[in-house]
């Protein structure tokens, strides 16, 4: 053998060596690669308390799946955030990182319905699943797409707005509502789902009023519905608004029942509203106050321990944010498990595997399949109002 096949001889041997090597480090690096899960929400503005509740959230639930060794054989889980702050646009722009560079398993999206019907499309193009912990746009989960990657864990307006009309009706009786809805995609869903649920029941609206997000004045609206004879006010929008009309009621001096969607439940929404928010009675979820079951109590002790500002149930809000968030997270987990892989159509396939899973808000059996992608349905709602800047379950305080 002459010199220069010895030294190949040593060069491929040592080339040899090295793959061998790379292979054993790279196996197990494949193994432990961590599993991104994508948060596009208001991380900022009004709205800010309610996309930190979305994060705790989830946060809360990631440490459990974490703590029993992750998914898909040792991988963990890691959330990836994104501040939309409410426009449009900069969420769609968050969700197109969030797929393409970060390349996340799911996506949970925040806070607001025009937020992700615009992200909608995009999650349904390039087949990432996409989790809902807050926005309630029928249109979000019922969006004509086959196959359809939207879920959701949240309120769906059409439902809620069946359950808005029932309540005011035995709560205060009334007869000949007046409907306020913000001026964009959200409150054309709830218009829409108000209007049905009231011609089922063979109520007529006295009067339709809309007003733009950063309108500051509502009394204008306001007038034309008390002149109509509303003997109870429909609300739709979030916490400033919501706040806004609030304090037109108090300038008019007019008392008169309000039922709302979710929205003030967002943010600072005693601080804005002032005393009168008391008034006003909404939907959520989800309330850590009274009698809770095992999971709500591990999950009040979590909090506790995470974060040194909550001391108790009332420090967990909105309640809604972290309840729905932490549901998600896990089901998108159970999802993911099913599927084997974070391969995008074979976990929207793994959500209709999902059997029965003991959870915050309630236990769930087989709750998601090709025709429902929403988990939480009317009989899972709870009202409540704010108490001393608590949000209570109504009779509750």
């Amino acid at each position: 053998m002459n010199r220069f096949s010895f030294s190949l001889g040593r060069r491929g041997l040592l080339a040899a060596g090295l793959s061998l090597a790379a292979a054993a480090v790279s196996a197990p690096s494949l193994a432990a690669e961590p599993i991104k899960i994508g948060l596009v929400t208001a991380l900022s503005g009004q709205s800010a308390l309610a996309g930190e509740a979305i994060t705790r959230g989830m946060q809360l639930a990631i440490d459990e799946i974490n703590a029993k060794g992750g998914l898909l054989g040792g991988r963990k889980l890691e959330l990836v955030r994104r501040d939309d702050e409410a426009n449009p646009a900069k969420g769609v722009v968050a969700a197109r990182e969030l797929i393409y560079r970060e390349k996340v398993a799911v996506i949970f999206g925040g806070l607001d319905t025009p937020v992700s019907m615009a992200i909608v499309p995009l999650i349904n193009q390039e087949k990432v699943p996409f989790m809902g912990p807050w926005a309630a746009g029928t249109g979000i989960t019922k969006n004509g797409a086959n196959p359809n990657f939207a879920f959701r864990v949240s309120a769906v307006d059409e439902i809620v707005d069946v359950g808005m009309l029932a309540y005011a009706q035995k709560t205060f009786k009334t007869a000949k509502p007046g409907l306020i809805l913000v001026n964009n995609p959200w409150g054309e869903s709830n218009e829409k789902g108000l209007k049905a649920a009231m011609a089922a029941k063979g109520v007529t609206p006295v009067g339709i009023e809309k007003y733009e997000a950063n309108d500051v004045d509502m009394v204008p609206q306001l007038t034309r519905l008390k002149a109509a004879g509303a003997d109870t006010l429909f609300l739709v929008g979030n916490v400033g608004p919501s706040a806004q009309v609030v304090k037109s009621l108090e300038r008019m001096g007019w008392k008169v029942p309000v039922v709302s969607h979710w929205g003030p439940a967002g943010g600072r929404f005693t601080e804005l509203a002032g005393p009168n928010a008391k008034d006003v009675h909404f939907v959520q979820t989800y309330s850590f106050f009274g009698k809770q079951s095992p999971v709500g109590e591990r999950v009040i002790k979590a909090m506790m321990a995470k974060y040194p500002n909550v001391k108790g149930p009332g420090d967990i809000t909105p309640a809604v944010g972290v309840a729905n968030a932490y549901d998600g997270v896990h089901l998108a987990a159970l999802a993911i498990q099913a599927a084997g892989s974070t391969e995008g159509d074979a976990v929207r396939q793994g959500f209709y595997k999902i059997g029965k899973y003991e959870g915050l808000i309630k236990t769930y059996n087989k709750p998601f399949s090709p025709e429902v992608h929403d988990a939480v349905l009317a009989d899972d709602y709870v009202w409540a109002q704010f108490i001393d800047n608590r949000i209570v379950p109504v009779g509750l305080n």
